[in-house]
């Protein structure tokens, strides 16, 4: 088959769909398409959003590839998880916000890299899980570190160890997804996040990103200390001075990322 990954646009925004059916498994040729995607949106300055969904309505991605599985051995198993938690990392320190649109199952290594996205969306049909318990393995895209980090970690281990589904309104009720939409309204609700965030100030959402993302590695002085560098390489742009006088002057700023 093709490349399983393609990416539109739509102004600011780039839309990465995941197209490999029949449940948009994670496979090789996922990941290596996701790596020439986000590589290639990497070099694209004209970006500030990116939106990260599944094909079809059935799956965000359904999990691994477990035809796959007899593949992984114990001389190759390491090389391979690692190879998925460097692309996740890569993902989840992308310069510019990604929203995940998750528009069916996310389960195992669907729901690790829904994880990475900094803000997530689900459809009302979707269900996120880490079932890798049930087949005898553990989450290995970093979902055991993600999952903790982003809901209360009574949460976390209930999910992991029962290795249960989670309904999108459950999902939502625990901070796991920031909204639960109609599938038919998923991608129109992505999408105007995406412009309402894509027409601020670039430098100045990338910037708010990597100081938020210091959050989880430093400590309050450093993560303050950071905050404080970011402060200063925003005022210093000369999108800071057209965001001060647009608002004096009561007009749409024209944010040139520079």
């Amino acid at each position: 088959m093709g490349n399983p990954v393609s990416v539109s646009y739509d102004g600011y925004i780039a839309i990465v769909t995941i197209d490999n059916p029949p449940m948009n498994a994670l496979n090789v040729d996922v990941i290596n398409g996701l790596y020439a995607a986000f590589g290639a949106l990497e070099d694209n300055n004209d970006v500030r959003v990116v939106i990260l969904t599944g094909a079809g309505d059935k799956a965000f991605v359904a999990g691994a590839d477990i035809k796959e599985f007899p593949n992984w051995t114990r001389d190759n198993v390491r090389d391979i998880s690692s190879r998925g938690q460097r692309l996740f990392t890569l993902i989840e320190n992308f310069k510019t916000p990604v929203i995940g649109a998750i528009n069916g199952f996310a389960l195992g290594g669907g729901l690790e890299l829904a994880l990475v996205c900094d803000i997530r969306l689900a459809s009302e049909k979707a269900r996120m899980g880490l079932p890798e318990v049930s087949l005898g393995i553990v989450p290995g895209y970093g979902g055991t570190q993600r999952l903790a980090q982003s809901i209360p970690v009574g949460e976390a281990k209930k999910m992991i160890y029962s290795a249960e589904h989670v309904k999108a309104d459950r999902a939502y009720q625990i901070g796991l997804v920031q909204g639960v939409y109609a599938p038919e309204a998923l991608m129109d609700e992505a999408m105007a996040l995406a412009k309402k965030i894509a027409a601020n100030a670039p430098l100045g959402v990338q910037h708010a990103k990597r100081a938020v993302g210091y959050v989880r590695n430093l400590t309050i002085e450093q993560g303050m200390a950071a905050e404080l560098e970011a402060t200063y390489q925003t005022f210093i742009t000369e999108d800071k001075v057209e965001g001060v006088d647009a608002f004096i002057n009561k007009r749409t700023p024209d944010f040139k990322n520079r």
